[in-house]
């Protein structure tokens, strides 16, 4: 029998270097944030809003490129993505006043999006019963490029030399983001030789197959304007938003919204009063379910490593090289730990990992709000290792389950589900600043307890269950 998947090695390898491009891109300020401050004047308040507005456009631009992938494909999506975003980019690293780089890191938020371009791809690429090793190695490796960022911008700056040095650097990304995104277009495709890419209708709403489903759906979309919400919120604390343009953004939000849910329910109304062939039918709570569980995984990841390094010099008087190494941990467990979760769910069942791994992620944040000064602090950088490993892992095991949803609307799927990722961070973090760091501990393992209950709901189909078939059945699977 030919190999279906002939070339999937190389087009893993293409397409996580396009995330990693997208992640060096999108964290390009991070390594400059004092040197951005001196330089330009800025207040702590400032640069903390330029941080903030870094991840506002992620949550749209995940479910947009969710859209557009499925109707479009990969290939052209990922390119037209890196070359637009290269913009932006470049004028951040030119800007001379505060709004120039408000405005251009607003808009360069959108590469955030880039994540479910490339899950896409993999579903089409690989056989189901390798997606999660194959999607936690996309997905761990290519978050890297945050921790080549903070490793290798400033070298770069170094070598441009003066005080424009940091301006280069970032600018490079930009440049590196366009010519990528050039032989991304040349050198992949879509699907393997001889495999149809099955496009989807859909590409403005998701459809569902049920009226439960469809009130399920207007649930579940609340939250990605909900999110934006907690940002704006987050901002006029800073006071950085008069209260005119709070009131304003708010309003803009909740007619959003209104919007949306108008678009869903006319779209799936008419959709739901034809027959919906057996095949085509989908759970939406499997999404919901999934958005939530990965809103308490990765989201605690974005928000844990924002705060770690300050919690770390507060609580144990450590420096600031040595906070931000124990920081830096998290970048290099997702490395191992994404991929390992999604073969340990490929291996024993996805369900069944993915519920084991949210148990052990609540006990081991709740252990987290017990840190104090009296701990020896060796204990405390095992413990903090220890939940990193298991929520990157529970995250590439959420996302073993993304493809096996619905195939071809997994660009939908996942844009839900990633997004949910990015408005975790901000909940999280918005917490975080109302709160002390003992109940922002406890409010990531309430989060998880409480997926670890909603995992009991998802219902596996048999393909999802077993995890070794053979190539035959394979065959079968995919062609559905």
């Amino acid at each position: 029998m030919p190999n279906t998947y002939q070339g999937n090695r190389q087009i893993l390898f293409l397409t996580t270097l396009a995330f990693f491009v997208s992640v060096l891109v999108w964290f390009n300020m991070a390594p400059f944030q004092s040197l951005i401050m001196e330089q330009m004047g800025l207040s702590r308040d400032e640069i903390g809003v330029l941080m903030l507005v870094n991840l506002a456009l992620a949550i749209p631009a995940r479910v947009i490129m969710g859209q557009w992938v499925d109707r479009f494909g990969p290939r052209k999506v990922f390119s037209i993505l890196l070359m637009v975003m290269s913009i932006p980019c470049l004028l951040f690293a030119f800007g001379n006043s505060y709004s120039q780089l408000l405005v251009s890191r607003l808009l360069l938020g959108g590469i955030g999006g880039s994540f479910v371009v490339g899950i896409r791809m993999l579903s089409e690429w690989f056989p189901q019963r390798q997606a999660g090793f194959v999607q936690g190695i996309y997905a761990g490796w290519g978050n890297f490029g945050s921790a080549a960022a903070a490793f290798s911008l400033p070298g770069v700056a170094l070598i441009f030399g003066g005080d424009n040095g940091w301006r280069f650097a970032i600018a490079l990304t930009g440049v590196i983001a366009l010519v990528y995104g050039v032989i991304y277009y040349f050198t992949a495709e879509d699907s393997p030789a001889g495999k149809d890419f099955k496009q989807s209708s859909s590409s403005g709403v998701m459809k569902v197959t049920s009226v439960p489903d469809l009130f399920l759906l207007m649930v579940t979309s609340f939250p990605l304007y909900g999110g934006l919400a907690v940002l704006v919120w987050s901002l006029q604390r800073t006071s950085m938003l008069p209260a005119e343009w709070v009131i304003a953004l708010y309003i803009l939000l909740g007619g959003l919204y209104l919007t949306r849910a108008v678009r869903i329910w006319t779209a799936n109304w008419a959709h739901l009063k034809k027959e919906i062939p057996r095949e085509e039918r989908y759970s939406m709570s499997q999404v919901s379910i999934l958005s939530i569980s990965y809103f308490a995984t990765f989201g605690a990841e974005l928000a844990v490593i924002s705060m770690l390094p300050m919690f770390y010099q507060d609580t144990f008087m450590l420096g600031a090289v040595g906070a931000g190494m124990i920081a830096s941990s998290f970048a290099f467990t997702n490395l191992a730990a994404r991929p390992a979760g999604g073969w340990l769910s490929d291996k024993f069942g996805r369900k069944r990992v993915l519920m084991t791994l949210l148990l052990l992620l609540g006990i081991l944040y709740v252990s987290m709000s017990f840190l104090s000064s009296h701990w020896p602090v060796v204990i405390a950088v095992i413990l903090t290792m220890c939940c990193s490993m298991v929520g990157q892992a529970a995250s590439g095991s959420v996302f073993s389950l993304v493809p096996l949803v619905k195939k071809n609307n997994t660009g939908q799927v996942s844009g839900m589900v990633g997004a949910y990722g990015n408005i975790g961070s901000v909940c999280f973090l918005a917490v975080l600043h109302m709160v002390n760091p003992v109940f922002f501990f406890l409010t990531i393992g309430a989060a998880a307890f409480l997926c670890f209950g909603l995992t009991f709901f998802i219902k596996e189909s048999q393909s999802q269950k077993t995890a070794i078939r053979s190539p035959v059945e394979e065959e079968i699977l995919q062609a559905r």
